[in-house]
């Protein structure tokens, strides 16, 4: 089951990010992390770049409301996601 933490600001969630992936996808749950496989790699923030983008446009929000908090330089990420719902982040899944 993902992990998600909603707070007044919106909502925290885990993410395992892939880089260099073959497209940028949801790939699923690994233990309570969304796996995301993105095509760029992982140099000068390429990837955390790409990785609030692909989530922003799979949200269908702005990127201005998605921030990686915690991970920056790790696979293993914390996403706050401002003004969204619990449903929204697990519907992510199920698409």
């Amino acid at each position: 089951m993902l992990w998600i933490q909603e707070t007044p600001d919106g909502v925290i969630f885990k993410i395992t990010v892939q880089p260099r992936g073959s497209r940028n996808e949801i790939a699923g749950l690994q233990g309570d992390a969304m796996k995301i496989r993105l095509t760029a790699p992982p140099v000068e923030g390429a990837a955390n770049k790409m990785c609030v983008e692909f989530l922003a446009k799979s949200l269908k929000m702005r990127k201005s409301v998605v921030e990686i908090v915690r991970g920056h330089a790790s696979r293993s990420k914390k996403v706050l996601v401002r003004s969204a719902t619990r449903k929204e982040i697990e519907s992510l899944l199920e698409s």
